[in-house]
């Protein structure tokens, strides 16, 4: 006891002023956890070392070094012109980094977010068009409004409703539908209007004949020096070398004079303001896309943002990650950003040189922005060709080939999602093809709920400890009277048709319904149980509960079903449930004169049977 406390026997000190001392500490961590989620930089601002802002330096360096060809990339892939791309390299990256809770993952242009708003905002205006800038904006802000919400909503479990695999096959179909919009690109070939899947290779071969062999060349030479870089050593900055390449080609064939398209020059300028258009119009012709491709930037940015953290254990909270991204490409559509959302390369990058901060994301931005001021013409040599052989590169990329030839082997299933979501994104509206991907999950999800297995169970005479197993796999005796059956999933309203076709195969005999493997019970599977019940009474039988969970028994004793069923009928354990049935059962193994008993090797009541009383636990008493 220190020498300023109080002995136990004095009373407690009652001034105004000692009370403000005691609170004021409560007040002030109260105060700092509420502004350390207004501005979850400042805590890490706080614990920022020298080794720490020295080790960020060199991680934003490398990642200036890998977003800058990217950058140019993902904004052609959107339509739009290299620079917007940067900007969105500086602005997004900034503001997620900042408000986000990874340390460590790098937000940006992405590849298939960038597909996404080709393929929406195409359909409305053409690309280069005055009305075509104006749109992205308002798609992106409507993405980061929409991300936002749900992040102060605290929706952060709403990307567990979109399966891994409905991820999978949405990025594998935007890789294909991003090689194949580079085709034109790459072949030198004026394809028109074709802006489809199907329309992009129709008019393709049909114009085979009109292909730039300097062009193809270029873009070729692009694409393999790009893969052979990457097999060779990973941590080389393989994009870079890349583009060298197809740069040197192209100046060998003649450049420009030989027909061969450059990208052009950046606007060498601070990101512009401005306002996004949000007509009624506008919002109603982009908000079923807004919607999409919020949650599939939320599902990108906090799957990298976990991945990462399982290295780095840290914990990621997605509540705050949305928040971050809603941020970032809330203020990005005001900069003349398109939308985006965390990169797996990049943040994949950014760790493995040292990052320990958002600082390192900050510092690559500001790089990335230098040279978007002092060297505007980094871009004026650079073979469209080239770029677009980069891109394909990198849309190949997007094709998980390991996770793909899981999920065909593991489950059909998931397979059919797999396949319906790469089909509905190369055929359908983007926006479209996640939705369709969710519904068909959600679809096969209900249908195999909704047929719950009810398995035969019996006693097994050499293994008594292990209590009932399924008879079937087994290959064990059962009871001709007694059926005891396991129910695998939940009792609810689209399960009720399926139970009651099964309950219907034991008319007259007594049933016990094990319990150990439902989860829910909702009205209409009580109601289904109570009419049960009556029917197998009615034709001779019985329907008895054994070893239901507690919580999965609330609705039936709330509606008064227990009762009306009678409690007598349900037991916490099989054992009980059988002896109550031995009476009922007896005459039916009872010997008559010289007539054998009708189920003499009964493992529940028949002379060698091993039934209840003997020390057989059947099944858990119920917790």
């Amino acid at each position: 006891m220190s020498a300023d406390t109080p002995p136990p026997s004095s009373p407690p000190p009652e001034s105004h002023e000692s009370t403000e001392t005691a609170e004021g500490p409560e007040h002030t961590s109260a105060a700092a956890y509420h502004l350390s989620r207004l501005l979850p930089f400042l805590g890490w601002m706080r614990q920022l070392s020298p080794g720490d802002a020295r080790s960020d330096l060199i991680a934003g360096l490398s990642g200036a070094v890998l977003v800058l060809p990217q950058g140019v990339a993902y904004a052609l892939i959107a339509g739009l012109p290299p620079a917007h791309g940067l900007y969105a390299a500086i602005v997004v990256a900034i503001i997620a980094g900042l408000f986000g809770s990874s340390r460590h993952m790098v937000s940006g242009p992405a590849a298939a977010i960038s597909m996404v708003v080709f393929g929406t905002v195409s359909t409305l205006a053409a690309p280069g068009s005055p009305e075509y800038l104006p749109l992205v904006l308002a798609l992106t802000c409507m993405v980061g409004i929409i991300q936002l919400s749900l992040g102060l909503m605290r929706m952060g479990a709403l990307v567990n409703l979109i399966s891994h695999t409905v991820v999978i096959g949405f990025t594998a179909g935007a890789g294909v539908l991003i090689a194949t919009s580079q085709l034109k690109h790459l072949f030198g070939i004026a394809l028109g209007d074709a802006s489809s899947f199907l329309g992009t290779w129709w008019a393709l071969l049909g114009h085979l004949g009109d292909t730039s062999w300097a062009t193809l060349i270029t873009g070729l030479s692009t694409l393999l020096s790009a893969v052979l870089v990457r097999r060779l050593n990973r941590k080389l900055p393989w994009m870079l070398v890349a583009m060298a390449v197809g740069c040197g080609v192209a100046a060998l064939l003649g450049g420009s004079a030989a027909g061969i398209p450059m990208v052009g020059a950046l606007s060498g300028s601070l990101p512009p303001f401005s306002l996004p258009p949000l007509g009624f119009d506008t919002l109603r012709s982009l908000g079923g896309a807004a919607f999409a491709l919020a949650v599939l930037g939320l599902i990108e940015a906090v799957s990298i943002a976990r991945a990462i953290g399982v290295r780095s254990h840290q914990r990621i909270d997605g509540n705050q990650e949305f928040i971050g991204q809603g941020l970032s490409n809330l203020a990005g559509s005001f900069f003349s950003c398109f939308a985006g959302s965390g990169s797996f390369t990049r943040s994949g990058a950014n760790y493995d040189a040292g990052a320990r901060t958002p600082l390192s994301v900050v510092v690559a931005a500001l790089i990335v922005l230098a040279v978007l001021l002092l060297v505007p013409d980094v871009t004026a040599w650079l073979p469209l060709p080239a770029m677009a052989g980069l891109i394909m590169v990198i849309a190949a990329n997007l094709i998980e080939v390991g996770h793909i030839r899981q999920i065909l082997a593991v489950s059909r299933e998931e397979a059919v999602v797999l396949v319906i979501t790469f089909l509905a994104t190369l055929l359908l509206p983007l926006e479209f093809a996640i939705f369709a991907g969710v519904l068909v999950s959600l679809v096969l999800y209900l249908n195999r709920t909704s047929r719950p297995r009810l398995v035969e169970m019996a006693p097994d005479p050499e293994h008594p400890e292990l209590g009932v197993r399924n008879a079937e796999r087994y290959q064990l005796a059962q009871c001709r009277e007694v059926v005891i059956l396991r129910v695998d999933g939940s009792l609810f309203f689209g399960a009720v048709d399926h139970v009651q076709r099964k309950l219907a195969r034991y008319t007259g005999k007594h049933v016990i319904l094990l319990g150990t493997g439902c989860n829910f019970i909702d009205i209409a599977g009580a109601e289904m149980l109570e009419i049960e019940q009556h029917r197998l009474r009615d034709a001779g039988g019985s329907l008895s509960m054994c070893g239901f969970r507690m919580y999965a028994l609330e609705v039936m004793e709330r509606g008064g079903f227990l009762e009306r069923m009678g409690r007598e009928n349900y037991f916490h354990t099989a054992e009980a449930a059988i002896a109550s049935l031995r009476d009922s059962v007896a005459e039916a193994h009872r010997a008559h004169g010289d007539q054998p008993a009708a189920c003499p090797d009964c493992q529940l009541f028949g002379p060698a049977g091993i039934g209840p009383g003997q020390g057989v636990r059947l099944t858990p008493p119920l917790a």
